[in-house]
């Protein structure tokens, strides 16, 4: 399902595509209640369907919901639309992982600073310390 800028899923209003991947699409979208850029994943419809993968939305709701970390972004809603679950989160600007590696291959240095934030975020019986030591 793509949604055109202007469609309404509950108090958001979609400005634009973000991103597609397996599951679902990414929409940058406009949170009419507490006027804030948002960003949301909506899950395919056939996916929607699919118990499996409502559960594993549900589930990576539930874990994004218990974490609190600079390097995460903040979930702030789920629910349905249309027949298609979706959830909401803090909106963050930058560039994924992948676009960075269109650019080339990464030196040492920025996968270790890379490694480093992306293991900070992780509940502390999923670190490592020799992981993220400096």
């Amino acid at each position: 399902m793509t949604l055109p800028p202007g469609t309404r899923i509950g108090a958001y209003i979609i400005t634009g595509p973000l991103g597609s991947g397996g599951m679902g699409d990414v929409y940058e979208a406009r949170d009419t209640r507490l006027n804030r850029t948002v960003a949301i994943k909506l899950l395919k419809n056939e996916q929607s369907g699919n118990v499996e993968h409502a559960q594993r939305l549900e589930r990576e709701a539930r874990l994004i919901a218990g974490l609190n970390h600079p390097n995460i972004c903040v979930l702030y809603d789920i629910g349905l639309h249309d027949g298609a679950r979706y959830l909401v989160m803090e909106f963050l600007e930058g560039h994924t992982l992948a676009e960075r590696l269109r650019q080339g291959r990464l030196r040492a240095p920025e996968a270790l600073t890379y490694a480093r934030e992306i293991a900070a975020a992780l509940p502390p019986p999923m670190r490592r310390a020799s992981f993220i030591a400096t």
